[in-house]
Order: structure tokens, then sequence, then C-alpha cells
């Protein structure tokens, strides 16, 4: 629930520091006092609406939700925080969190409802919560669930694959003729792993041969001489050794070219410029020559898969066909055993609509296109009429019915309620009864809602009254004789008549 919460600049709000407790939260007040916006600006952190303070803060308590990503632990408390500096920040537990991610968190334990959102009875929504009460009656509809979710993942690999193949089997010519282009492309050249190097190491040295010869017959005269050098230094009694160890490591250099380029005399140059062009020409494509060999190895697997592709395609039939078939029968289970449970949300529902001065739900399933949730698609009728052809009162009673229906049965934490005009434009019977229903819910929620309407002021376990002087705007928490005086107006207006003021206390 939320324990505390703080606004300051924000609009008509300078500074506001609010306590909450459990139970039903209703803020009223004149119209324009600022009801609206300070519903919006605890809504903002929870990642729902927008706000432009200059910050704001809650404090949660009592939510027994753990989350590794921000350290939060079973009773720890949690504290939301918005700034608007150079841009609007959210931090959790003082961790920025994006906006995006912040409602993500919130949407656990909170729900915001208003008259714009018709997800609640959304078919695969309300498929998935009657999967969670029918597993509460029976524990072993679970497993069939899990088997039927493990054979639909299945079934959509096969098909995939098969749909796969018979668009490659339309294609077939053409990916085959392109596949064994594109091998025989790189099978005409045969690289080899590092001949590009050596070709590279080949073209230098063959480019290197006339200049060699011809500076080499300018010093070979020289060199025949080099024995006298030898034997003057000998005459100067100096070690020549180190001269003779020169000319000899030389002599071995000058030889070692000639060895290897000797070999390569008959060579066509031109065919090994060519060769070096074919070599760049892959490795500028692929990376390198082993990548291109890799290549090559990929697309021969490939070429054996085209060839293999009719043998393939008859066994994914019938593997399809088999999946499918367990699949449907799965679904068929499924399917009789939510209608053999339905009928408890169905009773429940009605039971609260009884206290909305609503009768005759009727919650059915008809059978839809197979998809993960099996073949149910679940209807709502109210009087045998469909729900886009209902009053918006009559469609917010039943939104609010649903939920209370589904908190018996699912809520076992302090989960938080916003109610968007959940009284507006009802006759006092009607908004009697959402007091009433209001009060069931708020033992497992902890309820906020902006009143227009007497009866839900009166069922509030706390009421605050907001209200606007000189353009600024105040939030009281009132106490009983406040809350006569505010209903009262509610009831007579501004000029509060004593009958008013009766039957403020009489709600009260």
């Amino acid at each position: 629930m939320i324990n505390r919460f703080y606004l300051e600049n924000y609009l008509s709000f300078e500074k506001i520091d609010l306590e909450f407790d459990k139970g039903l939260v209703v803020f009223t007040g004149p119209s324009g006092a600022g009801k609206s916006v300070l519903m919006s600006s605890i809504l903002s952190l929870f990642g729902t609406t927008d706000s432009n303070a200059r910050l704001s803060e809650i404090v949660l308590e009592d939510l027994n939700i753990e989350d590794e990503n921000f350290g939060i632990e079973n009773d720890d408390e949690i504290i939301i925080k918005q700034t608007t500096a150079a841009k609007t920040r959210y931090l959790l537990n003082n961790q920025t969190i994006s906006k995006k991610n912040l409602k993500i968190f919130t949407s656990s334990f909170s729900k915001h409802m208003h008259l714009k959102d018709i997800t609640d009875f959304d078919s695969r929504k309300i498929v998935k919560f009657l999967d969670f009460l029918t597993t509460l009656k029976n524990k072993d509809y679970q497993n069939i669930l899990n088997e039927f979710s493990s054979k639909y993942d299945e079934y959509k690999v096969l098909k995939d694959r098969l749909q796969k193949i018979s668009q490659d089997e339309k294609e077939l010519d053409d990916l085959i003729e392109y596949t064994k282009f594109e091998i025989d492309k790189i099978s005409k050249i045969d690289p080899k792993v590092d001949e590009y190097d050596e070709l590279k190491e080949l073209k230098s040295n063959l480019s290197k041969k006339d200049k060699f010869d011809d500076i080499f017959s300018e010093i070979q005269p020289m060199l025949n001489e080099t024995h006298k050098i030898s034997n003057a230094l000998q005459l100067l009694d100096v070690d020549c050794s180190f001269f003779d160890d020169a000319v000899s490591e030389a002599n071995n250099h000058f030889e070692k070219f000639q060895d290897s380029v000797s070999d390569q005399e008959d060579m066509d140059i031109e065919s090994v410029l060519t060769r070096i062009e074919d070599l760049s020409s892959l490795n500028k494509k692929f990376g390198g020559i082993q990548e291109a060999l890799d290549y090559k190895k990929a697309k021969e697997i490939e070429l054996e898969g085209y060839e293999n592709i009719s043998f393939e395609k008859a066994i994914l039939e019938k593997n399809v066909k088999k999946t499918s078939l367990e699949i449907e029968t799965l679904a068929s289970k499924i399917s009789q055993i939510r209608k053999e449970n339905i009928v408890y949300l169905e009773e429940k529902v009605n039971e609260y609509l009884e206290y909305l001065y609503l009768e005759n739900l009727t919650i059915s399933i008809t059978e839809q296109s197979l998809d993960d949730t099996g073949i149910d698609e679940i209807v709502f009728t109210l009087n045998d009429t469909a729900l886009n052809k209902i009053s918006s009162g009559e469609f917010n009673r039943l939104r609010l019915a649903l939920l209370t229906a589904r908190s018996f049965y699912e809520i076992d934490t302090n989960g938080i309620l916003f109610l968007d005009e959940i009284d507006a434009n009802l006759s006092g019977k009607e908004s009697e009864s959402i007091a009433k229903v209001l009060a069931q819910l708020s033992k497992s929620y902890q309820i906020f809602a902006i009143s227009h309407q007497p009866q839900l002021s009166a069922t509030a376990h706390h009421h605050f009254m907001v209200k606007k002087v000189d353009n600024k705007s105040t939030v009281k928490l009132l106490n009983k004789e406040e809350r006569v005086d505010e209903i009262a107006r509610m009831i007579s207006g501004e000029n509060i008549t004593n009958e008013a003021l009766e039957f403020a206390r009489k709600l009260l």
C-alpha cells in the first residue's frame, strides 16, 4: 500500500505531504480544486501518466514482492521518486529507472481502472485468469496446460520449418542454380590457405631479379678479389675473421636469392599475377581464404539439403499432422475443463452485480482458431446484450464486479487500485451500490478514488478534501464533523441546508 505521498511545485499545488492507510481513500472537493491533478501526480509515480512536478515521491510498504534487480526483498519499504530538473527522471529506491520499466514493475501490484480501458474483458486475459482459477480447483490441470504449451511450441517450430521448405521448394531451381554458382566460383579458383601470402612474396622476388642481376654483375669482380683484403689485414697482424664472416654472409644471401628465383625462371609471371588477382577477390569478398573455404562448405551442405528437400518435406508434413492432432485433442480437453469451471467466475461476478443493480451476466466460451491459448474465446453478454451495446454506466459497474470477483481469488497481497470517474453520472441508488462493492474490494486493495457522490464519500475509510484558494490548492484529511459538512455540500451545493447535514450524518 501507499504509506506516504509528497508533492512539490506542481501546477496549483505548492507542497503537500500526505499519509495514507489501508482501505478506501476518497478525494472530494469543488470542481477545479485540483482533484484530477492530485490523482494524476500520484499515478505518474506508477508510470501510467505524466507529471511535471519539480519533485514527487511515494513510500510503499506491505507489498510482499521481491526484485533482485533493485535489491528489494519481502517486507522492504519501497520509495519511488520523480524529479524534473533538466529532464524528468524516475528513481526506484535511489536507482534510476525508465518510465516503461517503472510501469512494468508497479503493474504487479497496482491497477488503474479508467473509462477508456476495455482490456479487462480481453478474451486472452480472461482465459489466463480462468486457467488460474481452474488450477486452484484442479491441481492436475496445470500439467495438461504445460503439455499443451510444450506441444504447441513444437508444432509452431515444425510448421514454420515446413512453411520455409514449401517456400524454398517454389524457388528450388533458382536456389540450386545460385548455390552451385557460388560453389563453382570458389572451386574454380581452388584456393589454398596461406597461398596468397606466398604468391605475393614470389611476385616481390621476381620483380627484384632483373635489378639484382645488374648489380651483381658489377660487384662480382670485387667478390672475387676479397682474399686480397684478407691477406692485407693479416700482414698488419689484424684478425681478418670479421671481414671473412661478413663476405661469407653476403655470399650466402646472394646464393639463397639466386636459388629461390632459379626455380621460378620458367614461371609465367602473367599467370602468377592472375592467380594473385583471383585470390585477392576472394579476400575482399569473404575476408580471407579460410572464410571463403568455410562459405563453400556451408553452401555444399545447403545444396545437399535442397537435394533432400522433398524427402524432408514429406517427413515434416507427417510430423505436423501428428502434432496438430495431439494439440487439437489437448485443446478440446482444456476447453471442456474451462467450460466446467467458467460457471464459478460467472456466479461470482453475478453475485457482485446484484449489489450493483445489474443481473443476468452470461460468460460463454465459443470456438476460435487454434492459438497458444487453445481454441476458446470468452464472450460476455449482459441481459443478452453484447458489451459494446450496453451503457457506459453499466459497463463501468460490470468491470467493477469482474475486478472484485477476480480479487476474491487472486489477490493475496495488498494491491493498489486507482479508480477514474467510478461514480460519475450515477443515481444515488447506483452510487450506493458502487460504495458497497468498493467496501468489499477494499479488503484486497488499497483503493484511491475521486468521488462525485455522497454515498461513496461516506463509505470511505479515509476522506480527503481538495480545496483551492487564490489559485493555490491544498489537501486535508477530514475528521468526522468536517466530513459531515463536505458530504452535505455534495448533497445541497455551497448553501448547505439542515436537511443535507442530517442526511450526511445518516450516510456516515
